[in-house]
């Protein structure tokens, strides 16, 4: 896939849209805060907003058995969300903002790690590796909001009491979510073939900025993600004015208060 006609045009265009998802996400939110304006949004916002991420992952996942050198990738993104981490704690020590603003296991931090761990898993047949995702992805949804004693567990979906994270992709149950889209990687895309062949000319166009943004995937994030939580924390307890035709639900991440970020983030 080294230029943009041996690419898979379809995965691209995919992921594309889902940064363009947060994108969206993170200007409306703003819009509702900042700019005053009174907005009602329909169901596939909240789909959105609450599973974007995952559908992310998901092709995250794809993605990985198509490419080489997994584990020299996850370095590199697992460096960049510790750059995060490193931003967004300083904010929170300098007095800018509070602790919930600390993004302590991110999706940059997920990725890195799934793509580190992929190598170990890659030889497995579709089928497995998919049973295996299945497996991980009930055991996050089982052991979600159960708070341990220890304080080094949470990257793994076991929280402390009191913990807070803005951004928060445990790898229960979204390792899960990987290993099953890399068995559909596996199974689609065993040729490294776009399964469209020839549309991908007359889309060319058109997708030109989505294969701008999952080239540059990382920097977008790195670049929107820091200002946007300043933002957010800044606006202190006042609820958004944004609605939905149902309720968000907030994932709560342990008992006694320990929510995660009421703000509206995609990943």
């Amino acid at each position: 896939m080294a230029n943009s006609k041996s690419r898979i045009w379809e995965l691209d265009a995919l992921r594309g849209v889902c940064i363009l998802c947060v994108i969206v996400v993170h200007f409306l939110f703003d819009l509702s805060f900042f700019g005053g304006f009174q907005l009602t949004l329909p169901a596939w916002y909240v789909f959105l907003q609450e599973y974007g991420g995952a559908i992310f992952v998901l092709l995250s996942g794809c993605c990985a058995t198509l490419g080489t050198r997994s584990v020299r990738r996850g370095c590199i993104v697992f460096a960049a969300g510790m750059l995060i981490t490193g931003v967004t704690y300083g904010m929170y020590r300098l007095g800018m903002s509070g602790a919930d603003v600390v993004v302590k296991f991110g999706v940059l931090h997920l990725l890195g790690v799934c793509m580190i761990l992929y190598p170990l898993f890659k030889k497995l047949p579709p089928a497995a590796l998919a049973s295996l995702g299945i497996i991980i992805a009930v055991t996050g949804f089982a052991i979600r909001g159960v708070v341990v004693p220890q304080h080094w567990l949470f990257p793994l979906g076991l929280v402390y009491e009191g913990f807070v994270s803005s951004d928060y992709f445990p790898l229960f149950p979204q390792l899960g979510y990987f290993f099953i889209g890399a068995a559909i990687g596996k199974t689609a895309y065993r040729e490294k073939k776009t399964l469209l062949p020839g549309t991908f000319a007359a889309l060319c166009d058109a997708c030109c900025l989505l294969l701008l943004l999952v080239r540059q995937t990382v920097a977008v994030y790195l670049s929107s993600a820091p200002a946007h939580r300043l933002r957010a924390s800044r606006a202190g307890p006042r609820s958004a004015k944004i609605t939905a035709s149902r309720k968000s639900s907030r994932r709560s991440c342990a008992s006694a208060g320990a929510e995660l970020s009421k703000k509206p983030v995609l990943f």
